[in-house]
This record gives C-alpha cells, sequence and structure tokens, in this order.
C-alpha cells in the first residue's frame, strides 16, 4: 500500500536531494559540450568532401545506435582496447557524443534555414566572414534552433538516468539505493518522478524565456537598435535598396 507520509519524507532527503544535483551538472557540462563538439560537426558538413564524409559517419553512428549500448561499449568495451575511463568520464563522454550528434543536425538546419541573400548582402557591405556569421546569420540561426535545442536539453535531463546502469550516483541511481534499504518501491520513483517533472517544468520555463527574447522579429530589433543609436539589423532587403544620394 502506496505510504503517503513516506513519499513525502523524500523531499526532505539529502540523499537523493544530492542526485538531482549530480543530475544537473550531468545535464550542464553534457549540453556544453554536445554544443561546442555539434557545432564542430555542423562546420565540418561542409568544409569538404572528406571531413563532410567523417561527419555524416559519426552522426549515423551516434544517432543510429541506442544511448544504453553507447555507455556500455564506453565504459566496458574501451577498456579492453586499453582505453579506460572511470564513471563519471564515461558518463560524461557518452552523453556528449551521444548530444551532439543530435545537436549537429538542429544547428545545421538553423543555419540553413536563413536566406542565402542575407550572407550575400553582409559580403556586398564589406562584413568579412567572421563579421557576416556573427551579425547577420548566427542572431537568425539561433531564433530557429532555440526550440529544439530546447527539446534537446529536456530529453538530456531525463536521460542522464541511463547512466545509472554503470552506477553513475545520479538521482535515478541514488533513488535504487534508497530503495534497496527502505524497501519502497513505489515511493521512492514517485519521488523521483517529480523531481525529474519539476527540473523539466523549471526548463520550460527558462526555454520560454529564451524563446521571448531572442525570437522576436525584426521590427523590434530595428526600433531598439534605433532608439539606442545602433546599426539596424542588416538583411537582405536593405541591402539590395537602391541608394537615394545624388546621382553624378
Amino acid at each position: 500500500m502506496f505510504d503517503g507520509a513516506a513519499f513525502l519524507s523524500y523531499f526532505d532527503n539529502g540523499f537523493l536531494f544530492g542526485g538531482v544535483l549530480v543530475t544537473l551538472g550531468l545535464t550542464v557540462a553534457s549540453m556544453i559540450g554536445g554544443i561546442v563538439l555539434g557545432t564542430a560537426v555542423a562546420m565540418a558538413r561542409g568544409a569538404g568532401r572528406v571531413p563532410s564524409a567523417i561527419a555524416r559517419g559519426y552522426v549515423w553512428v551516434f544517432r543510429g545506435t541506442p544511448l544504453l549500448v553507447q555507455l556500455v561499449i564506453i565504459y566496458t568495451g574501451l577498456p579492453q582496447l586499453g582505453i579506460k575511463f572511470g564513471v563519471l568520464a564515461s558518463a560524461l563522454l557518452t552523453l556528449t557524443l551521444n548530444e551532439a550528434a543530435y545537436l549537429s543536425e538542429i544547428i545545421r538546419s538553423g543555419f540553413s534555414g536563413v536566406e542565402r541573400g542575407q550572407g550575400d548582402a553582409a559580403r556586398a557591405l564589406g562584413l568579412s566572414r567572421w563579421r557576416t556569421i556573427r551579425l547577420v546569420t548566427a542572431p537568425q540561426a539561433f531564433r530557429i534552433i532555440i526550440p529544439p535545442l530546447g527539446n534537446s536539453v529536456n530529453g538530456l535531463l531525463k536521460a542522464t538516468s541511463i547512466t545509472s546502469v554503470i552506477s553513475m550516483e545520479e538521482l535515478m541511481r541514488r533513488s535504487q539505493m534508497i530503495m534497496q534499504i527502505k524497501f519502497e518501491v513505489l515511493e521512492v520513483y514517485c519521488v523521483a518522478a517529480v523531481w525529474y517533472l519539476l527540473l523539466t517544468t523549471l526548463w520550460g520555463f527558462a526555454q520560454a524565456a529564451l524563446e521571448r527574447r531572442f525570437g522576436r522579429g525584426y521590427a523590434v530589433a530595428e526600433s531598439r537598435a534605433k532608439a539606442a543609436g545602433a546599426p539596424r539589423p542588416i538583411t537582405a532587403s536593405a541591402a539590395n535598396r537602391p541608394a537615394t544620394g545624388p546621382s553624378v
């Protein structure tokens, strides 16, 4: 029978809360690593035939195999080849590699969604390639990337529970350890579910704030830039607009 008092008592359990912090740490570290590596993989897709083939193969492997299989291979398979990682390193490496494969496609699709004329207009105005990316294409691509990126964070937060199979003491593993002592399976699992639900809900609010902040149209951006005395965002239509100065 479900014990409501025991269920509520586990929310004040420091050992279980420590697992929540570990879960958050795994999520943040893996997401940062995934964004960095995913960006590199996305750039490699357009850097030539050989880099593109390597990037495609990487994405194919890590998107086409289960995360659990990847984790077991890295933790127990690589040591047979003389490459050994600890529990934490194996968990972070697996989550990062897996997440980067998905994020690379999200990042690539975001930049592909920016009209080609935007870059052409920036180059016509004399901007370097780096400034074109930083000032023109990247801000527009980021608006496209935010929603799927937010979903990836949500999924990664829950995927960290898989690392419990290699004894990574995150939320799920610590829940299992408590159950082995208290034998209150349903109560502990429900508490873990509530923690995951709370974390994903908080991230949902953060994602909504990011979308409100960075997902606005050019009208708002131009009005704010004009009020601040900053240059307006470069668009293809602005760059192709004929000059209004006196003719010679």
